[in-house]
């Protein structure tokens, strides 16, 4: 006798296993559901512009759908190979890219190509429209806000001993092009609790209240965490509250955040000479907790595939950390209207 099997065959197998997951809470269409991206791929197009298919050539996908897969690409941190591979291969994916009833599906130079188009503006119109949309929703910036920066990693250069040599005197002409395309010079070393680190650097303002990333700055990893913390200072939080750790204290800037009304957050670090005092060390574990709320964005961040990216060059590398952000906030809002996550609750915690 032939042992049964749990195995069944049937026409509408397809129809079935789509029904499962969306019963099982398909995450992506949590997103999808929440996320306006025809409004995000209106802001692209009006930075960027669409190519004018009466020139000929073959014709673009429709900008919602590659904003869609950019945004899934790098929720996952997935190359431009395994993108195309996955688009293939998932039906969540093909689903949250409206692609589920396409022929065809946009390949990895496509991937990479309209990456390359939308360039950094594009990014930041994306972060941007992102923002618009929290704003929309009543999560806007309260509750104060915690400044920070956190290191990007990049693949590592193998640079030789003579190539070093004519690096620092500012040569680089015997190099053919396709060489130079594979060399990060922009990409900087620093060391970081005595690990060597090789790549950029991402700032950011973070509000207390919702833990959204509020303004962001890019930078490479050798420069002061201090370096930007003008550039995303947040002018639009309603709390006064700026709280920082003791990378950034400065005479200078406690007396401008003083003059512009601000209240100092930030942590007391020692001198060689002079030593914390005990009233210090008391208010510098009481700025901890709430300049903590941004380290909980940085683990956000990790969770969303790691915050290594592939890219050569600075320009790539802020579009990457851009939409890096922006992806943080997509989730993070998506999650938030699912939950039904009240703005002006006193005690908001998600």
């Amino acid at each position: 006798m032939t042992p049964g099997s749990a195995l069944k065959f049937d026409l509408f197998a397809e129809a079935s296993r789509k029904r499962k997951i969306d019963e099982a809470g398909d995450p992506l269409q949590t997103i999808a559901q929440h996320i306006d991206f025809a409004e995000l791929a209106v802001l692209v197009d009006g930075i960027v512009g669409r190519a004018d298919a009466r020139k000929g050539g073959r014709p673009a996908y429709p900008t919602e759908v590659m904003v869609r897969v950019l945004v899934l690409k790098r929720l996952y941190n997935l190359s431009d190979e395994q993108m195309e591979y996955q688009l293939l291969d998932r039906l969540s994916y093909q689903r949250f890219c409206l692609l589920q009833d396409a022929m065809n599906i946009p390949d990895r130079n496509t991937i990479w190509r309209f990456a390359q188009r939308i360039g950094v503006d594009g990014a930041t119109a994306l972060f941007q429209g992102v923002d618009a949309q929290l704003q929309r929703h009543g999560y806007i910036a309260r509750g104060g806000q915690a400044i920070d920066a956190t290191l990007v990693p990049a693949p590592r250069q193998h640079i030789g001993k003579e190539d070093k040599e004519r690096l620092a005197q500012g040569k680089t002409s015997d190099w053919n092009e396709a060489k130079r395309r594979q060399k990060d010079l922009d990409a900087t070393h620093t060391k970081k609790h005595g690990k060597s680190h090789f790549g950029y650097k991402l700032s950011v303002s973070v509000d207390i209240k919702h833990r959204f990333i509020r303004k962001i700055a890019t930078g490479t990893a050798s420069e002061r965490d201090g370096h930007h913390f003008d550039a995303v200072l947040d002018e639009d939080n309603t709390g006064r509250d700026v709280y920082a750790d003791k990378a950034y204290p400065s005479k200078c800037r406690q007396e401008m955040l003083k003059a512009l009304g601000w209240r100092d957050g930030m942590q007391r670090r020692a001198s060689k000479d002079k030593p914390l005092s005990e009233c210090q060390k008391r208010r510098n574990r009481k700025i901890a907790s709430k300049r903590a709320k941004v380290e909980h964005v940085f683990a956000g961040i990790r969770h969303l595939g790691g915050k290594f990216i592939r890219t050569i060059g600075q320009a790539r590398a802020d579009v990457a950390m851009t939409l890096m952000a922006a992806c943080y906030n997509i989730k993070r809002l998506a999650m938030f209207l699912h939950k039904g996550v009240d703005p002006f609750y006193k005690n908001t915690t998600a």
